[in-house]
């Protein structure tokens, strides 16, 4: 489709729409890739990339990037390279020609024994996303579609850290609270 607008697939924080405007969000999904909690020199704080796994398929969000300005995005996106993806995404969107995923490659990636912590308000975005477009079994295959749970999380939801952290209702809090224990997560004791 030539000069059609391309598309970006959101699988952590960009699967809430509140933390962004791009036209026409729709649920996607990508083959060949998982979610892993990153480790960088760039960022002293854990995030999302995603990572090539043949085995696995993530859910996530396409929306339009209008007028191919990926400027704001790539901004928002900075620690990561974005890749074509557009023969491994499913959706039911018309019109979509291209899409990008963001994804840290492996030599920006830590090899430091040192773990940044996660920050809860950064998980509290993705889960509430994944809960208003996927619903309780779709965050709970964010949770089992995502490796790194061993990093540390740092609770700052009193003082959230995250820039584009949401507030969450009691029953959103309760989901995050209640996965978090099932899976055993540690916590850290200090923040970056």
């Amino acid at each position: 489709m030539a000069g059609a607008d391309p598309y970006f697939f959101g699988y952590g924080s960009l699967v809430n729409c509140a933390t962004h405007d791009y036209p026409h969000p729709a649920p996607a999904r990508l083959k060949g890739w998982r979610r892993a909690w990153a480790q960088t020199e760039l960022r002293k704080v854990a995030f999302l990339t995603a990572v090539p796994d043949p085995e696995c398929e993530i859910e996530g969000l396409i929306a339009r990037v209008p007028g191919s300005d990926w400027q704001a995005l790539d901004e928002r996106e900075w620690a990561y390279d974005r890749v074509d993806a557009s023969k491994t995404v499913t959706h039911e969107a018309k019109d979509v020609a291209e899409i990008a995923v963001y994804a840290v490659p492996d030599e920006r990636q830590s090899k430091s024994t040192e773990r940044f912590p996660i920050w809860l308000s950064y998980i509290d975005v993705v889960v509430q996303g994944y809960l208003r477009v996927f619903g309780p079994d779709g965050a709970d295959r964010f949770f089992e579609t995502t490796s790194g749970w061993e990093t540390p999380i740092y609770d700052d939801r009193a003082e959230p850290r995250y820039p584009r952290h949401q507030q969450l209702s009691e029953e959103e809090r309760e989901f995050v609270d209640s996965r978090l224990k099932r899976i055993g997560v540690n916590w850290a004791q200090e923040p970056v």
